[in-house]
């Protein structure tokens, strides 16, 4: 095995940069585009997450142990994860209305699974091998996520079309 890479903010900003624009572009046919990030030093809340807002939110998560540990939130406003679910599943706005929210729950959490796992190999590729956990969603409009002291906390903001994806990452190296 290679010795492993630092992981540090440019690779973890590859990382999930290459993750979410080959998974959009490859599943949804768009191309999202990096607006920035917001870096935290260990044990900070992340001010950039949508957690305050009023507006609706479709969040998915997917974590991974191993070498390294963490998770993976994808949040995309309700909107979005619907217009999202429809060109996934090539679905009319009425059928995804008749089939409710649970499909947009299983398409959300399928995209964020494959996002999440282009990032977990791009760490194994730099020496730290780890394995998926089972993706989960949440919806609201006023959380908040608060990592233990030890992680740190990177987020990451995407353009899709003038939609907006943040990708909140936690990290913590492995026991």
């Amino acid at each position: 095995m290679p010795a492993a890479a630092e992981i540090n903010e440019p690779l973890i900003r590859e990382y999930i940069t290459r993750a979410v624009s080959d998974v959009f572009k490859t599943m949804l046919g768009r191309v999202p585009a990096f607006v920035g990030s917001t870096p935290q030093p260990t044990g900070v809340d992340a001010p950039a997450t949508p957690n305050s807002s009023r507006r609706l939110y479709v969040v998915g998560t997917v974590g991974f142990i191993g070498e390294v540990n963490g998770l993976i939130y994808l949040y995309l406003e309700e909107p979005f994860a619907r217009l999202c679910t429809r060109q996934l599943l090539g679905m009319s706005d009425a059928e995804l209305e008749a089939s409710g929210d649970e499909v947009i729950n299983d398409a959300i959490g399928e995209l964020t699974n494959m996002t999440v796992g282009g990032f977990k190999n791009g760490l194994c590729d730099a020496g730290y091998p780890c394995k998926l956990t089972i993706p989960s969603i949440l919806r609201g409009s006023n959380f908040s996520i608060e990592p233990i002291s030890s992680a740190s906390r990177y987020t990451y903001t995407f353009d899709s079309g003038g939609h907006k994806v943040v990708a909140d990452i936690l990290l913590k190296a492995g026991d």
